[in-house]
């Protein structure tokens, strides 16, 4: 019988070499198997539209596969299966924008894989006028890891020397994460204690998940990230995406101090080169302004739309943010809309809001919702703010919706040390909208809101601390338990 790489070489020995690539990377190198994931999609849309005589007339493969879709080329189950995996495959290229661990990304990974084969099985008649041969699927291993580091060292291979640089930024991006978060909490804060079973349980699935870089808790992002740019140093010299990502830890200091002038030197040489990255931050730089590039609109514009049509998600975005500023909101929608399909949530958050006002499009609230919603799932911290303060305000809304509005806000505190965010947490807190009242974790929110407040926030904090106090002290007023009246001078201390 048949293994799964030699059942997709008979249905394509071109899509063979990618799925193979693909599969070797999921568990040592999940972010480069998507990328893998991303360039099959490209692959097997080009197939359908040759074998089924359709001429593409955008290089975006969302708008590829609903050119397939239009022209009846595959069914409504298949193009799902396809932007599955082209929103699958995006999500390599940049997943601290997800905000998603190594044990999510191996997860995300081997479901594509099985997805492919799901897909090419449905597909294997049309193309081959035969029922798709049987095959048995072989487990994942980790061996990719090992040759990677092997050529890396030992033969001066320039791609391996790359990858492993790929696989150490990435641990060193969600290093930088986990430290951010646990730098917003002091040790024994009533925030950390909130979350700290599920922080606890995250940590345990990371590090069953085998990895190319073996990373101890001991090291730091900043070691991680040292590493990562000793080797995309090494191979920038034969390698153009080496030599992008070297000019990003250049210009980020992975090494020690930043060095913005030759790291957009490095990235502008790699743009030119035509590496999509590269053209879509040299394109940011034209667009906001930078170390060594004026704005320059209508740079910006060709290198975005360059990256864009390359489905690089985060050109898209930043493409309708041009379009926005110059108030060609329908050009703007169609980027933004463009950019939240690939499922990046910074898009989806945007386009909800274009929705609701109606900016380039229709009025549709009910969609401006659902995308909303799928930004807060996603870790967009605006848009877990607005959905986490629209269910406090909601009365209908259930103890399940609550909780999640809970962590929403927990969350949003967490990373963006957010005052409006605290404020909202500690007032259904002292209220007990949430199914509860914890008038020490109101106090201690409340304190934090106005350690960082603005003029105008203090305004709006100062009643609440004055009724909170009250409340405190009419509950103490009514002769309390010991444990309770403890409980209660301590949210007593965090006021006073």
């Amino acid at each position: 019988m048949l293994n799964d790489i030699e059942f997709i070489n008979g249905f394509s020995v071109e899509l063979g070499d990618d799925y193979r690539l693909a599969k070797s990377y999921v568990r040592d190198i999940p972010t480069q198997a998507l990328v893998y994931i991303r360039s099959f999609t490209h692959k097997l849309a080009a197939q359908l539209a040759v074998q089924h005589d359709v001429t593409f007339t955008s290089a975006n493969l969302y708008d590829r596969i609903e050119q397939l879709n239009l022209r009846r080329v595959i069914d409504v189950a298949a193009v799902r299966a396809l932007h599955r995996l082209r929103s699958d495959g995006n999500r390599g290229a940049h997943p601290e924008k997800y905000h998603l661990t190594q044990t999510q990304l191996v997860s995300i990974a081997e479901k594509s894989i099985h997805q492919i084969l799901q897909i090419i099985a449905k597909l294997y008649p049309s193309l081959h006028q035969g029922a798709a041969p049987r095959y048995q699927f072989e487990a994942f291993d980790s061996y990719a890891g090992r040759d990677l580091c092997y050529r890396a060292v030992m033969k001066n291979d320039p791609e391996a020397q790359y990858l492993v640089g790929m696989s150490l930024k990435a641990k060193g991006l969600m290093l930088q994460e986990q430290e951010r978060a646990l730098a917003q909490t002091t040790d024994g804060s009533l925030l950390a204690n909130s979350s700290s079973s599920s922080s606890s349980s995250s940590n345990s699935a990371e590090s069953n998940t085998p990895s190319l870089i073996s990373t101890t808790v001991e090291q730091t992002s900043a070691d991680v990230f040292a590493q990562a740019a000793h080797w995309f140093h090494i191979a920038s010299v034969h390698h153009q995406a080496a030599l992008f990502e070297h000019g990003v830890s250049l210009l980020h200091g992975y090494s020690g101090a930043a060095n913005p002038a030759t790291g957009e030197a490095f990235i502008a040489q790699a743009a030119a080169q035509g590496i999509v990255n590269a053209q879509a931050l040299l394109g940011f730089f034209y667009l906001v302004g930078s170390d060594q590039f004026e704005v320059d609109i209508n740079q910006a514009e060709t290198l975005l739309t360059l990256a864009a049509n390359a489905e690089d998600a985060e050109a898209m975005s930043n493409l309708g943010v041009l379009f926005y500023q110059n108030q060609q909101f329908e050009q703007a929608y169609l980027w933004v809309n463009k950019a939240a399909q690939t499922g990046y949530p910074h898009a989806q958050y945007h386009l909800a809001l274009m929705l609701e006002q109606g900016e380039g499009c229709q009025v549709d609230i009910a969609t401006s919702q659902q995308w909303m919603q799928e930004a807060a799932e996603q870790g967009q911290l605006d848009a877990m703010l607005r959905c986490g303060s629209d269910i406090l305000h909601d009365d209908g809304a259930s103890q399940q919706q609550l909780n999640i509005a809970e962590h929403y806000l927990h969350e949003v505190i967490k990373y963006g040390r957010n005052v409006t965010a605290m404020i909202e947490l500690s007032v259904a807190l002292a209220d007990g909208i949430l199914g509860r009242i914890d008038v020490v974790q109101a106090a201690y929110l409340l304190q934090q809101a106005n350690l960082h407040a603005n003029e105008i926030q203090r305004q709006v904090i100062e009643p609440l601390w004055q009724s909170l106090l009250m409340q405190i002290d009419s509950v103490i007023a009514l002769n309390p338990t010991e444990d309770e009246l403890a409980t209660l001078q301590q949210a007593k201390c965090l006021l006073v």
